[in-house]
């Protein structure tokens, strides 16, 4: 059975600690993984940071393994995959475009479409702000491939399941840490 290629999420909680980040996008590099989009962002707790990380995905197998080596960074709190029919996914995007009078009312149009909002105007440009689905993102930055993009600025996924509390999040994280099962090569302790 071969494995077809998709895009994964991948959510962590992390002590909130200078470093961290470093520690875990090089993990996923000396992995074999490129990372597609990368945030960081604060929780309900001042100690804790969210990193939301988007793979494009191959092998689960080597997935499961990447999650579980980065569950077992000392900063780590907690790692999970969302699953895409579970999650809510969002991206803003920032988008400056070449504009003048002629062709105002066909940006405005596009813009109104997308429930896109102007959130400035000049005499050669506007920008847009949209905020959404990554698809929706996509879909908004091919309307404008026979415009002038002048700047762009996206941020990436960010993600939350939906409903109560991940079922993830409601073991205390040496709990998962002791349940894990040994890396390859390495053995199990005596």
């Amino acid at each position: 059975m071969q494995d077809t290629v998709q895009r994964k999420v991948v959510s962590l909680l992390v002590e909130n600690q200078s470093g961290v980040l470093a520690r875990v996008s090089s993990l996923f590099c000396r992995r074999g993984f490129n990372i597609d989009s990368l945030t960081v962002s604060a929780t309900n707790d001042p100690t804790v940071s969210r990193i939301t990380v988007t793979v494009i995905s191959t092998n689960e197998r080597e997935l499961e393994q990447l999650v579980l080596q980065t569950e077992r960074l000392e900063v780590t709190r907690q790692v999970f995959v969302l699953d895409d029919a579970k999650a809510l996914q969002r991206e803003l995007l920032l988008l400056k475009v070449a504009a003048n009078v002629s062709n105002r009312a066909e940006l405005r149009e596009i813009a109104s479409i997308y429930k896109a909002k102007i959130i400035d105007l000049s005499p050669d440009s506007m920008i847009f702000e949209l905020t959404g689905k990554p698809e929706k993102i996509d879909a908004f930055l091919r309307m404008f491939e026979g415009y002038t993009i002048l700047e762009q600025c996206r941020t990436g996924v960010t993600a939350l399941e939906r409903g109560g509390m991940h079922q993830h999040m409601q073991k205390p994280p040496q709990e998962i840490r002791s349940a894990q099962l040994p890396l390859p090569g390495t053995s199990c302790p005596r």
